[in-house]
This record gives structure tokens, C-alpha cells and sequence, in this order.
């Protein structure tokens, strides 16, 4: 792996303005739209809200429509891209999400399953916000955005929210009463199942996991292709 002052001084400048971008524009606002969607689907099947928001899903999904609508609006009028430090957080975000959903929750060999019955609307809020988004913010970094715009840097310091969201759902968990539903919002985080002494060996094995993601999206984001001419394309990150 090269130094971080290598990636740093050979990464690409901060984008710049070229002109209105409308499919750019219409993709991202599809995508937000996908995000909100599948968000307000899974209020309207949910009975407990104040759960419901808890969830990382959730919160990545809000990150991304707000990112995404954000960034539609200014490649609709032609002004400079959003920085790639926000654009790449909310792509690992959603992709922390898409992953651990399928590889984790999904799995019932991972120990951490939280397979369940579910209703049709359920069912389709849930591809939605652990598949749809994530593909749409992937798809959108590699076919709109112009490679080089990460920095080694980004990689730690994208992992201010996953780690924050640590202390919330404990702390959220401790004011509960012992039996609540949902009392912690993913098992891995179970202080009643694992204690806080396995809680803590859970997240060094899943923060090391997300920064390794985080790494692996900025070295890929230095060696991907570009898909089309700079003239074409959009400076910056999703």
C-alpha cells in the first residue's frame, strides 16, 4: 500500500463545474427517490418509529437521499460537484448497509442473523434500502464520477459516524427496560446476549472490517477506469 502523502499529492483536484449534467442529475434524483421510498414504506409498516429510526439502514438511507438530492440539484444546474469527502462517506455508508444486511443479518450461519417473517411491504421497504440504494450509489461512483478523488485520509475518517453510532445504540439500549423489543437494534450489539465485554470484541472485528471497506473503496476509486472522455464526465465523487 503506498504512503498517504503519495495518494494525497497525487490525488485528483477538487472538482470543478462543467456545465449541467442532466442524466447525472435524473440518476441521482432517482436514487434519493428510491431512498425516501423504500424509508417511508418501512414507517408505514413499522408500530414503533422511535425503532424504526434507530436502525443504521435508516439513518444511511436519510444520509443518502439528502446527499444524493443534494448533488442532483447541482448537476441539474451546473455547479461545482459536492466534496468527495461527504459523497464518499455516504458510499461507504450504504454500502456498510447492502453489505452487512446480506452477509451478516441475512445469514444464519453468521451468528448474527435477524431473519423473521416478514410482510409484502416489509419485504419491499427492506430491498429497497439494503439493495436497491446501495447498487444506485455504487453504480453512480463508478459511471459518473471521475476516479482519484479519494484520499487515504477519507478512509479513517469516515469512520466517525459508524463508530458514533456505537455509543447510541448502547446508551438508547440502557434507558430501555430489560425486554424491551428491539431494546438493541442489531444482534452484534446485544449487550444482553453478548455483554459488554463481547460487545467490545464486535466492534473492533466490525470496525476493522468497515475501514478495510474504506481503504479498499479509495485504492479502488485510484485504479478504476474511466468509462468515458473527461468531457463527458462529472468531477467528483457521487
Amino acid at each position: 500500500m503506498a504512503p498517504s502523502g503519495v495518494l494525497d499529492a497525487d490525488a485528483a483536484p477538487a472538482p470543478s463545474s462543467r456545465g449541467r449534467r442532466p442524466v447525472a442529475a435524473a440518476f441521482r434524483a432517482l436514487a434519493a427517490l428510491t431512498a425516501v421510498t423504500g424509508i417511508v414504506l418501512d414507517t408505514i409498516a413499522s408500530h414503533d418509529p422511535g425503532r424504526l429510526f434507530s436502525y443504521f439502514t435508516i439513518q444511511s438511507n436519510i444520509l443518502l437521499a439528502v446527499i444524493f438530492a443534494w448533488s442532483a440539484h447541482r448537476a441539474w444546474t451546473g455547479r461545482t460537484a459536492l466534496s468527495p469527502r461527504i459523497t464518499g462517506a455516504a458510499l461507504l455508508y450504504i454500502c456498510i448497509t447492502g453489505l452487512v444486511f446480506h452477509f451478516v443479518l441475512s445469514n444464519d450461519s453468521s451468528g448474527f442473523s435477524m431473519t423473521s417473517h416478514r410482510t409484502p411491504l416489509e419485504t419491499a421497504a427492506s430491498q429497497l434500502l439494503h439493495t436497491a440504494t446501495p447498487l444506485a450509489a455504487v453504480l453512480d461512483w463508478v459511471v459518473f464520477t471521475t476516479p482519484g478523488a479519494f484520499l487515504l485520509r477519507y478512509a479513517w475518517q469516515w469512520l466517525a459516524y459508524p463508530l458514533s453510532y456505537l455509543p447510541f445504540a448502547l446508551i438508547r439500549g440502557a434507558l430501555l427496560a430489560p425486554g424491551t423489543n428491539g431494546r438493541y437494534p442489531y444482534p452484534f450489539l446485544d449487550v444482553d446476549l453478548h455483554g459488554y465485554a463481547g460487545i467490545g470484541t464486535n466492534t473492533v472485528v466490525f470496525g476493522l472490517a468497515f475501514y478495510v471497506l474504506a481503504l479498499a473503496l479509495v485504492l479502488l476509486d485510484r485504479i478504476r477506469p474511466h468509462l468515458r472522455g473527461p468531457r463527458s464526465r462529472i468531477s467528483g465523487a457521487p
